[in-house]
């Protein structure tokens, strides 16, 4: 295989989408890739999918408004973008492994765990701890629109606003259960 080089010229074209430039540059960079990735994937399609993961990537940091500052330097660039798209397939792959038969039936279960029924029941118990510190009109708001889902216009008729300020009213009494929240348990659990 003959190593090629690459000048301002030759990047200047593969920005402007010049054909004959992008056939050379996809044949050039495939040979290369190809041989750098037989020896770390299993299959082809993998292999067919970290190639073209690596050149969408090169050709739209190519065509971005910074382009290539180096264009000497493009088979270096390739060979970088190349060896992240290849940890990423890694990772992607590496937690779909990692994941053991126990677990993935939990997953795939239609009923709820033990420890999940728990947890929501006493979630549903500080939410309606909060709610009775909160404000009447705020616990009234967010009852009717998050707990009841009750119709937005019956609610913008029942407090006598329109439904463009109802927004405002529903946004507001988020924040005051946020705040009654965090007065109550704390910032350092999730709300």
């Amino acid at each position: 295989m003959q190593f090629d080089t690459f000048d301002a010229t030759y990047v200047k074209k593969l920005q402007e989408g010049d054909a004959r430039t992008e056939e050379h540059f996809v044949a050039y960079f495939s040979e290369l890739i190809n041989l750098k990735l037989r020896s770390r994937l299993k299959s082809h399609e993998a292999i067919e999918d970290v190639r073209q993961e690596t050149f969408t990537r090169v050709l739209a940091a190519v065509r971005s408004a910074g382009g290539i500052r180096q264009p000497e330097r493009l088979g270096a660039y390739v060979n970088s973008v190349c060896n992240n798209v290849l940890l990423e397939y890694y990772r992607a792959g590496g937690r779909n492994d990692a994941m053991d038969e126990e677990t993935e039936a939990n997953a795939t279960s239609p009923n709820p765990s033990a420890l999940n029924l728990l947890l929501t029941k006493d979630s549903q118990r500080i939410v309606h701890q909060i709610l009775q510190d909160m404000q009447p009109r705020d616990l009234k708001l967010l009852k009717g629109v998050l707990l009841e889902d009750k119709d937005k216009e019956k609610i913008c008729k029942e407090l006598g606003v329109d439904r463009e300020y109802l927004r405002v009213l529903i946004h507001r009494a988020k924040i005051s259960f946020r705040n009654v929240y965090v007065k109550r348990f704390g910032s350092d659990r999730p709300y």
